[in-house]
Order: structure tokens, then C-alpha cells, then sequence
């Protein structure tokens, strides 16, 4: 008999799962509290775009709709830095070719939601979970509009239901589980700089733009219709912090002082603040991420993050696809794949925060320090004559599938040997020569 499965939120995450679950041909019902998205105009104001990387990619690859996704999505080959003055800076991300790719959230999750119920899996809409019984394998649903409430039993449930999960909680208070939240001193808000004439972009468009300003900084991602989604990080209080910011000349004054070239392409700057949310950023851990043969967590449920890699959908994603795998080497043992799956997948969802905060200072404080620039300059050059020996911390995360523990822990050790290189004297003349690069090989 078909295994019936329960997913509990129909985002990224859990659309994604329920197409490697309906692959495996189990019957899978996937309930999202809000209403579906694909039948709303969608609008602005806390998505931040999304950017795809490898361990995303090769999850979509392996669910069969990459080719689906590459159609609504913009390769991104660099940063492009903005200083106070406008003056840009370009910054590769990797080798030629190599690239990360902005999608819109709302775009990419109507996709996969449609993609998911071609392929089987039945969605239901304004069904907020209220209460869970693991034993059972049995969640309650109270529907959001009819008030009306239902209790779905199925061989086991899977939730992926964002930073706030309901099953997640349930988790907790029946079971103890470890669980902490932090909410780091910055908020961000969404922006928008409109397409100009005939749909073009105003600004380059295969570029993360960002506009880096020590303790706070606003970024910008393409979208297909020639707009950017633009998002400021700043503090909650304090200097340059959102707490300042309430009038319209507070607020203008703001970006005309601090992001000149931006708040000239911005007409209607102070309206999209006023209309836009302002929403906190924190980093959620839990464990474990599963009760016996009966439940777990996945994505943001299990591990929330900062956005400040670009890896928060990409981690998920690889959730999916590592699930996936367990389920095909424990020949669908529930009770031996999930108990794997949270040992194994645990570490990375800490590796991922450590490497997301990490990020965040690299982007706004030291992204602008031309010692910082030079150091990836040689860690650039060293890569490329000794590829084995050495994989830059961003590449290894962009654009490899190594595990996020590794990679933060092998960032570490890269980080305290550039910093014996960075102490040489007048290194900035002498990094090119090869006493240098036979340097780095012996500290390796």
C-alpha cells in the first residue's frame, strides 16, 4: 500500500519535498496556512530575492525541474560595490562562469507549488496546523476562513513550516527538545528600484549590488521584469539605525546622504517605506529534528538563518535531497532515515548560521577594505595554481556541495593562515611572486 505523508507548509522547502516524496510514489498532502499564492497578485515587502547556488541546484536537478526554475532566473557573476559617492567597484565571485542566480521568491514559490501538484501532490490552502500528535502521526488543522476544524492521519509528517513552525513547537514542549531563538541588532526592509523604459534594468543586472556601509548596508538582485529588489540591513537602534528614521525628510535625507546613486532611482522612496514592513532577522536551533519513525523538520523549521549568504533556500533544498537519499540507503526504513537524517544534517544547519553571520560583516564591513581585497586577490591566485590544496571559502559554499560544517570549519583554518600571510611585510607589492604562493603551500 502507498505510504501517505503529511507536509506541513507549502513554501519553498515543502513544495520541493513533496516532488521527491511524490517520486518515490508516496501520497503526499501538503497544508499551507496562507492563501494560495498562485491565485493572489503579488506584492512587495518581505521577500528578498533568492540566491540559487549549487547545493540548490543540484537538489532541483535531482527532483527533475531545474530546467523549470533556470527559466525564471538571472545569472549573477560579481558584486558590484557602491560607495558614498556612487563610484563602483567590481568583485568576481569565482572563476569565469561561475555564477549564483536571483529568482524572486513569489515567482519561484508559484512555480514549484504548480510543479508539485502536476506531480501529484494534493495542496490545500488556509489551513493553519494547531496541534500535532506524534504518537499517532495524526495533525489537526483549523481552516483560517471557514473556522472549521479536521485531523489528518498519515504514516508520518514532515514540517516545513518556516522560522515559526507550529511543528516544531509542538516538538519542544511534548518532547524537551533543545530549542533556542536569537534575534541579531539588525532589521531590514524591502525596497524597490522600478525597471526604466521598455523594461530595462537601471542598473547592471548580472550583479549583486551592494552598497556597503560598516555597521549597516542595502543590497539589490535583478528581477526578469527589469526591476530590483533592494533590501536595507541596518541596526534597530542607535547611529544610522531604523530608529531614526520616521519623517519623510529623516528618511530621505537618510538615502540622499548615505546611498546618493541609489535614492535617484528611487521616485517614490518614502511611499514604499510606509507601505513596507520593517521585520526583525534571527537564527533558530533545535534538535533533534524528528520524533522516532513519525515526524520531522526541514528548511527553516529546523534552521533558520540570516539571509546574509544567500544560502537559507539552498540549505533547505539540500535537506530535501539528503532526505531523499537516506530514504533510498535505509530502503525506507522511516525510523533509521530520520534518525540519520538529524545527526547528519544538524551540524550543517549550525554551519550554515556561523558561515550567514559570518557573511554579514565580510558584506558590510570589510567588502570596501582594500587589505580585505587583496587578501582575496591571493587567496584567487593560490586557488587556481593549487586547486586541490585550496577552495576560497565563498567558492566552497557557492558553488561546491560540501558540507556547511566542513566548509566553516576549513574557513577557519584558511582565515588564520591568510593572516600570517597579510602580516608580511610590504605585501601588497610582492603577493604575485612565487615566494609567496610556496609560502601559503608549506602553511597548508
Amino acid at each position: 500500500m502507498k505510504k501517505e505523508i503529511t507536509i506541513i507548509g507549502a513554501g519553498l522547502v515543502g513544495s520541493l519535498c513533496s516532488l521527491f516524496m511524490t517520486n518515490r510514489g508516496y501520497k503526499v498532502n501538503v497544508f499551507e496556512r496562507r492563501k494560495d499564492l498562485r491565485s493572489e497578485i503579488i506584492t512587495a515587502g518581505k521577500s528578498i530575492n533568492l540566491a540559487l547556488s549549487k547545493r540548490g541546484w543540484t537538489a532541483l536537478k535531482k527532483a527533475g525541474i531545474d530546467k523549470e526554475v533556470m527559466k525564471i532566473s538571472i545569472p549573477v557573476y560579481k558584486r558590484v560595490m557602491h560607495d558614498v559617492k556612487g563610484r563602483l567597484t567590481d568583485q568576481p565571485y569565482g572563476n569565469k562562469g561561475e555564477a549564483i542566480y536571483s529568482v524572486s521568491r513569489a515567482q519561484m514559490n508559484v512555480l514549484m507549488m504548480n510543479l508539485a501538484a502536476k506531480n501529484g501532490a494534493s495542496l490545500y490552502f488556509n489551513e493553519r496546523c494547531v496541534d500535532v500528535d506524534f504518537e499517532r502521526s495524526i495533525a489537526a488543522f483549523e481552516n483560517t476562513e471557514s473556522k472549521k476544524h479536521q485531523n489528518i492521519k498519515s504514516d508520518f509528517l514532515i514540517g516545513a513550516d518556516g522560522a515559526f513552525s507550529v511543528v516544531r513547537k509542538k516538538m519542544v514542549d511534548k518532547y524537551k527538545h533543545d530549542y533556542e531563538y536569537n534575534e541579531i541588532e539588525h532589521d531590514y526592509k524591502e525596497l524597490l528600484i522600478p525597471s526604466g523604459d521598455n523594461d530595462t534594468h537601471l542598473l547592471e543586472k548580472n550583479a549583486l549590488h551592494i552598497w556597503p556601509r560598516g555597521d549597516f548596508m542595502l543590497m539589490a538582485l535583478a528581477n526578469l521584469d527589469g526591476s530590483f529588489t533592494c533590501t536595507l540591513f541596518a541596526p534597530k537602534k542607535g547611529k544610522n539605525s531604523f530608529d531614526g528614521l520616521n519623517t519623510k525628510d529623516e528618511v530621505e535625507n537618510y538615502f540622499a546622504d548615505l546611498f546618493s546613486d541609489f535614492s535617484k532611482l528611487v521616485p517614490n522612496l518614502y511611499e514604499q517605506w510606509l507601505s513596507n514592513p520593517t521585520s526583525n532577522l534571527g537564527i533558530v536551533r533545535t534538535f533533534p529534528w524528528h520524533i522516532n519513525d513519525k515526524s520531522l523538520l526541514i528548511g527553516d523549521a529546523a534552521h533558520a538563518t540570516v539571509p546574509f549568504y544567500g544560502q537559507g533556500m539552498n540549505a533547505g533544498f539540500e535537506d530535501c535531497r539528503i532526505l531523499d537519499e537516506l530514504l533510498d540507503k535505509n530502503e525506507d526504513n522511516f525510523a533509521a532515515c530520520f534518525d540519520e537524517y538529524s545527526r547528519i544534517r544538524k551540524p550543517n544547519g549550525d554551519g550554515v548560521q556561523d558561515l550567514s553571520m559570518h557573511n554579514f560583516i565580510v558584506m558590510r564591513d570589510k567588502t570596501a577594505d582594500p587589505k580585505f581585497l587583496l587578501q582575496k586577490k591571493i587567496e584567487k591566485k593560490f586557488a587556481n595554481l593549487y586547486p586541490a590544496k585550496w577552495i576560497p571559502l565563498y567558492s566552497m559554499v557557492s558553488f561546491t556541495n560540501t558540507p556547511y560544517a566542513e566548509a566553516w570549519e576549513i574557513g577557519i583554518k584558511q582565515e588564520k593562515i591568510m593572516q600570517q600571510i597579510m602580516s608580511i611585510p610590504n605585501i601588497d607589492k610582492i603577493w604575485k611572486s612565487d615566494k609567496i604562493m610556496k609560502k601559503i603551500l608549506i602553511l597548508v
